[in-house]
């Protein structure tokens, strides 16, 4: 399996160079050249089967021979072995028709922790083979921090440099992250939005005097290996709702984008999906782009889902490629103009092809809380902000033939948000026991401007340079 940028200009790799690479040298995201297809009885034949194991039959075509099916076993055992729930993403019935997945049973209560607890085992697998040292350059809006820093803590050959918008991330999100003490391990607030972060981090990717120095990767949805990680439990939700010969609908609440792209790839490897319904909340440039083709960032509005606040969904990108019949040259033009105005048309025929996989769903802060407290007065689940945008979007869908069944992925603990659900139920969730004493534990981390200057001297002074 070899993978292209969406950009067009940046050279193929295997499974292991992209992993290693995260964005492409042209700014591009990396996909597979081809979609790998299973058949309908190979999809049946998946039945059953435990996570680790279901795993490792899902991503087998997208390692190619950079892994043996025996070895990509082994790490997928070893990554979810450590979730407290034995069927990693297990699946709750919330009424007759709508279901929730629970995707926040791993180290850190998110559903990140699905792909990083594997990305941190494929880094030290493919550097150990390579006797090389990699810098991890990241930005969160919450999640992804944590459980990426819980995945690398205390790996020899990697250091770890994670950004977060400084204030708008819970309390329980940075202590995630901060009260990592390991001396790879190096937190920093910056001033503005996580968009701000991003955008440094993106302009760190393609500072070739840094690149030539530094093995700089990436542990966003920008990296194929952590996305690919994802579409595993569309696949296993469908799977147990009679897939392949049920379909099912997926709502999903939305930031950047990679959650619900792996939806898409799950369909595009076969799995029966009806629709993806991509939730956000009042930051909207997703549900703007999916309903009138206009992708127009505007300003990032704080509210009480964080991790839905953003304007640059940057794993758009891929969709809008496959969308354009994977025509590179098209979105370099694209992505082009979108960074240098902030906005960007869809073209018709990009429009038309979404249209047949995908719809959207907006929802405000009243819609968001009204699905908490239903949730909470119907079934007694009490679920987070990011959830209940998804859940609002799956109760709003009533064109969806009546015997699909509705499933919305639970990205987060409740207890990563209480205050926000103590508002909305009036009730506060409890964090589980093993993390009890979370805010009892040292932070440690450092407060910067957003100014690239300062992130590229930062990193370059702490960082250990690649051994090549």
């Amino acid at each position: 399996m070899k993978y292209v940028s969406t950009r067009g200009d940046a050279p193929a790799l295997d499974f292991e160079g992209a992993t290693l690479a995260g964005l492409a040298s042209d700014g591009g995201l990396y996909v597979p050249e081809t979609w790998p297809r299973f058949t309908a009885d190979e999809i049946a034949a998946m039945a059953g089967l435990p996570y680790a194991e279901l795993a490792q039959r899902v991503m087998q075509p997208f390692v190619g021979d950079c892994l043996t099916p025996d070895r990509l076993g082994e790490l997928t055992q070893q990554a979810y072995g450590r979730f407290a729930h034995a069927a990693v993403t297990p699946l709750r019935q919330l009424d007759e028709r709508q279901w929730l997945l629970e995707l926040f049973h791993g180290p850190t209560l998110a559903f990140k922790d699905v792909a990083l607890q594997l990305l941190g085992l494929l880094f030290e697998e493919f550097l150990s083979r390579r006797d090389d040292h990699l810098t991890i350059v990241g930005a969160t809006s919450g999640d992804t921090g944590s459980a990426a820093i819980d995945a690398v803590a205390g790996r020899d050959r990697i250091d770890i440099f994670m950004l977060h918008p400084d204030g708008r991330v819970s309390d329980v999100q940075r202590r995630q992250m901060t009260t990592v003490l390991a001396p790879n391990v190096h937190n920093i607030a910056i001033d503005g939005s996580f968009d701000d972060a991003q955008a440094t981090v993106k302009r760190m990717f393609n500072d070739h005097a840094v690149t030539a120095r530094f093995g700089i990767a990436a542990v966003n949805s920008i990296n194929w290996a952590r996305l690919m990680a994802q579409v595993v439990y569309y696949f296993a939700a469908a799977l147990q709702l009679g897939a392949p010969a049920r379909k099912v609908a997926f709502a999903v609440p939305t930031g950047n984008f990679g959650d619900v792209f792996a939806g898409h790839v799950a369909a595009q490897m076969g799995l029966p999906i009806e629709r993806l319904i991509v939730a956000t909340n009042i930051n909207d440039i997703l549900h703007r782009a999916l309903s009138s083709g206009d992708y127009s960032a505007g300003t990032v509005t704080p509210t009480a889902a964080p991790s839905m606040d953003i304007q640059v969904s940057s794993n758009f990108e891929r969709l809008l490629f496959d969308a354009a019949g994977r025509d590179a040259a098209l979105v370099k033009a694209q992505m082009a103009t979108f960074e240098s105005t902030r906005a960007l048309q869809l073209t018709n025929a990009q429009r038309a092809a979404i249209g047949t996989r995908f719809a959207s769903a907006r929802a405000d802060a009243a819609e968001m809380v009204a699905a908490q407290q239903w949730a909470f007065a119907r079934t007694g689940e009490v679920i987070d902000p990011h959830t209940a945008i998804a859940l609002h979007a799956a109760r709003a869908a009533d064109d969806l033939p009546a015997d699909v069944p509705v499933v919305t992925l639970a990205t987060a603990h409740p207890a990563k948000f209480g205050d926000a659900v103590e508002a909305a139920i009036g009730q506060r969730p409890v964090l589980p026991a093993r993390m009890g004493d979370l805010f009892a534990r040292e932070e440690r981390y450092d407060r910067m401007p957003g100014d690239y200057a300062a992130l590229r001297d930062y990193v370059t002074t702490r960082a250990t340079p690649r051994s090549g």
